[in-house]
Parts: C-alpha cells; structure tokens; sequence
C-alpha cells in the first residue's frame, strides 16, 4: 500500500457517517437487544458455533439490525453477500443462488445472504429465494422494519426464525456516544472534544432508541462547533438541542397503524389528552395531518352522530380551516375539533342504523316503492289511481304517519335514538309524532 492508498483510505473513512464507522464488529461490542443475543441465548450460541439458520431481524430504524447481520458476517467461515431490496431483482438473487451453489459444491462454503428491507421483495423476488433457503444453498438474513408476518410471502417467513428487536434504550444510546467520543480508531476520539453531560443525555434521550439519529446528532454538534482558544472543541447542551433539533419520530408501517388506531379508539374513548398526543405523535412522524382531519370527520359522525350533531360541523370547518390555513396555524382549529369530538356525548345509532339499511337493501328482493309515493309523471294508470293517497306532510303541520317503506320492510326501524345528548330530544319528538322508536 503506497502514500496515496493510505490517504485515500484516510479521506474514504473521514467521509463515512459516524453511524457506520462505529457499528459494532462483534457480539462483545453490540449494545442492546439482551433479549436476543444474552450469553445463554439461542442466537449467541448459533453465532459463536456458526450453526445459524436462517433468520428474519425485525424492530425499529436504528436498533442493530443490520449491525446484528454483520457481526454474523464478521463471524462466520462462510460468504457474505449483501443486497438491498429496494434495487436488487431477481436476476441479483438468481446469480447469489448460482455462486452459492458453486461455493457450496466446491469448496463446502456456506453462503449467508443479507437482504435489507427485505420486506420490499414481492411475491416473484421472493418465489425466486424461496427453494435455495428450502434446499440450504443460502442462509437467508431479512433485516425489516414491518412486521414479516403480515408484510412478507409468509412461504419464506415460515421457513425462517423471526427475532424481533426493541429499541435501544437511553443507557445503550448513551454508553454508545461516549464510546464515539472517546474512539480514536473509528469515532471523534482525534477531536479534543469536551462535551457536557446534559448534551449526552439529550441526544440519548431524543433520539428515541433510533442509535444512528443519535450518532449523527453528536457527530454534526462536534464538526460544527468552533473550537476555543486551547483547541478544545466544548460541546454544550445548547450545541446538542440544535444538532437534534425534535424527536426522532420516524415509524414502520406497523408502528404507524398501531397509533393511528390509538389516535381513533380515543375519539371513540372520549380522550382528548391521549388523541391530542396520537394526533401530534402521527404528524411529527410524517403523516399527512389531513388525513387526521378526515378522520376526525369520520368519528364525529360515527361515535358522536345524532347525540351531537354539532360535532360533525365543527369537525368539517376544522378540515376546511386547515385545508386553507395549512401548518403550524391549521393544527388550532384541528386540536379544537378534536376536543370537541373527545368531549362529545357518543351515540353510534348512525353507523347502526347505515349497516341494518345496507343489509336489507342487499337481501331483500320485494322492494317495491309504495305506489302513492311514486313518480306520477312516469306511474302506469293503476298506481295514478292511488295519487290521492299521498299525504303532503307540510298539510299536516310537517309530518303525518303513512307507509314510506316498501310492503315487506314496512315495520322496519332503522334508527332508534338512545338517552344520549341530542338524541334525547329526538326521541321526545319522535314520541310526539307517535313513531316508532
């Protein structure tokens, strides 16, 4: 290796993010998941006898996953290759299986293969894997931020062994910083670097167990600050918050379900405390805040319906409101209605009254309209002779008792208000009309 070499290598491993120079390179030095890789653990022991089958790393960004996968490869006899499944295809997969084969033939080598983001593999990509794992060509590693049960062919998850990965906690995401700091090999150990305490636990504590949003934030904080007189680069608890400027709140698909189904169950939960944190949770992780706010229309209709009907109103101007204010100022008028939704008396007579209807309409056969209540410019002779028969109800000071629904549903009640809110002044109207109820 010449002078250039080394000073290429030198700007090559200055260039790479923090975050990769200091993934762990084996299990002594990987933080977290005790879990999973504890020292009487299944995967700890099939790692150090090289007997690891194939596996599927499932958990949130930044929690060893691919680290994990790595360490495996650092220990392992074998081959390694590595694709990602967002550009690889299946001629990528079919010549991995064709190496690997030959390895496997030739010189009795076992191949790994580590597929990030394998849930991005359709049906195709995955039938293409899918007898190489069978036969033992390949030991196949997913690395996946979804959940492999429902977003994976479940032929290649069945044939795997799911670990799934938590988040780091502050300890780990802490212990981790200090071990950069203090890295002249790989971290910012070169750096003279004097960083407050409350800048560590800062940055642990907002990187929410996301360890590479916490190793970019201490990297940017310590490349950024202007060193003082002594060379000494001090890193404050000022420098961190503006290195990590709001909650890493990035989410899986599964996660980002799992809390917008919080954020409607306390609607119906008459929480407003919890959907006010669902609804801020979801944004600051990206989500579209109209769709919350078409949501909230939704549930004013569904579990307020008739006990407010003012909740629906209020739900749609606040829908408007945004659509025209846009952030940070439409997210009043959406925290308003969301209250006001939470705050509501519920009644879900609404939704129980649309399904009864759509079932009828569905399964009953002998719908005819009412001959008094037809079109007469289009009746036939016989139901023009029933013209009469049609009360006009204003006539009658607004309301008069005929049949409006066809002879075989006549007796049918859809709607039938309960004692809540509003819907306890519509069953006293009702009742004076002399409805059913």
């Amino acid at each position: 290796m010449d002078l250039f070499d080394l000073v290429n290598k030198a700007d090559e491993r200055e260039n790479t993010p923090l975050a990769e120079r200091m993934r762990a390179r084996t299990l002594a030095e990987f933080l977290g998941q005790d879990h999973v890789v504890s020292e009487t653990g299944l995967l700890r022991r099939a790692i150090k006898l090289d007997r690891l089958g194939s596996c599927i790393f499932w958990g949130p960004p930044g929690c060893g996953k691919t680290t994990l996968a790595n360490v495996i490869a650092n220990s392992t006899a074998g081959n390694f290759v590595k694709l990602n499944a967002v550009n690889s295809g299946v001629a990528d997969v079919k010549r991995v299986v064709e190496e690997a084969q030959t390895n496997l033939k030739l010189y009795g080598k076992k191949t790994y293969l580590l597929l990030d983001e394998c849930h991005r593999f359709n049906k195709t990509q995955s039938d293409s894997l899918l007898p190489a794992i069978e036969k033992g060509d390949i030991i196949f590693i997913g690395s996946t931020t979804e959940n492999p049960y429902a977003s994976m062919t479940p032929a290649i998850v069945s044939r795997c062994r799911v670990f799934e990965l938590k988040r780091l906690s502050f300890e780990n995401i802490k212990t981790a910083l200090k071990k950069a700091v203090a890295d002249k090999e790989r971290g910012l150990g070169n750096y003279n670097l004097d960083i407050d305490e409350e800048a560590f636990d800062h940055i642990a504590k907002v990187s929410a167990g996301d360890l590479r949003v916490a190793f970019n934030a201490l990297e940017l904080a310590s490349l950024t600050t202007t060193p003082q007189a002594d060379g000494t680069i001090k890193v404050t608890l000022k420098d961190a918050e503006e290195s990590i400027q709001q909650k890493a709140l990035s989410y899986d698909e599964s996660l980002y379900y799992d809390i917008l189904s919080a954020f409607c169950k306390s609607l119906r939960g008459s929480d407003a405390n919890a959907a006010l944190y669902y609804m801020q949770r979801l944004i600051k992780g990206g989500c579209d805040p109209l769709l919350l706010a078409r949501r909230l229309v939704v549930h004013s209709a569904e579990d307020v319906g008739m006990a407010d009907p003012n909740a629906l109103v209020v739900a749609t101007s606040a829908l408007t409101a945004f659509q025209n204010l846009g952030l940070p100022e439409g997210l009043i008028p959406l925290s308003e209605a969301i209250i006001y939704v939470c705050e509501a008396e519920k009644s879900n007579t609404v939704v129980e009254a649309m399904y009864s209807a759509e079932a009828d309409a569905i399964s009953v056969k002998d719908d005819n309209v009412p001959a008094h209540l037809k079109n007469y410019e289009f009746a036939s002779k016989e139901d023009k002779k029933q013209k009469g028969l049609y009360k006009y109800p204003h006539d009658f000071g607004g309301y008069v008792e005929q049949q409006y629904l066809p002879d075989e549903l006549k007796d049918r009640v859809y709607y039938a208000p309960k004692d809540n809110g509003y819907e306890k002044t519509v069953k006293e109207i009702r009742k004076k009309k002399g409805k059913k109820q």
